[in-house]
């Protein structure tokens, strides 16, 4: 009877992980970037260079000192990629959302605008994934190391992914 009742159990929580997901939407790690992939981060460094460093910079550095400031424009400058920004903040479904979909659609931001457009259409997801794992090989190793024990984190927090 306990057996039957502690199968019972892991069934139970079986279906409630599949049913409010866990981790990223699709059920992949939440560590999508891959900055060790070399022909990755050659083909990343070469969409980078087309499509981001005209505001993000040749360097990463990003667009203003004071990035996190609106501009006269009112928009909030481009922020740098190296580690003097704060892209490595934010596990990489989240930074793929925001390149993918934009930053007031990926964060549920409605009022926010901003200058960079929303890359859906434009690169593919291949082309996403490559240009953030290019960015993330240009980190130092400590700041590496603690946005993948964050990814790690990420995918355990349950999300509604309905």
């Amino acid at each position: 009877m306990k057996i039957i009742s502690l199968a019972g159990l892991a069934l139970l929580a079986i279906g409630v992980v599949a049913m409010i997901g866990v981790g990223p939407g699709n059920g992949e790690s939440a560590a999508l970037l891959r900055p060790d992939d070399q022909e990755k981060v050659s083909l990343g460094q070469q969409v980078y260079t087309v499509n981001c460093a005209s505001c993000h910079g040749a360097e990463l550095q990003g667009q203003a000192e004071d990035w996190r400031s609106p501009g006269p424009d009112g928009l909030m400058p481009a922020p740098p990629h190296d580690e003097t920004g704060h892209t490595w903040h934010h596990p990489d479904e989240l930074l793929f959302k925001i390149t993918k979909l934009g930053v007031a659609e990926a964060a549920n931001l409605k009022d926010y605008t901003s200058a960079m457009p929303a890359y859906e259409g434009i690169l593919s997801d291949e082309e996403i994934v490559a240009v953030l794992s290019y960015i993330k090989s240009t980190w130092p190793d400590e700041i590496r190391a603690g946005h993948d024990e964050m990814n790690k984190r990420y995918a355990l927090e349950p999300r509604d992914t309905r």
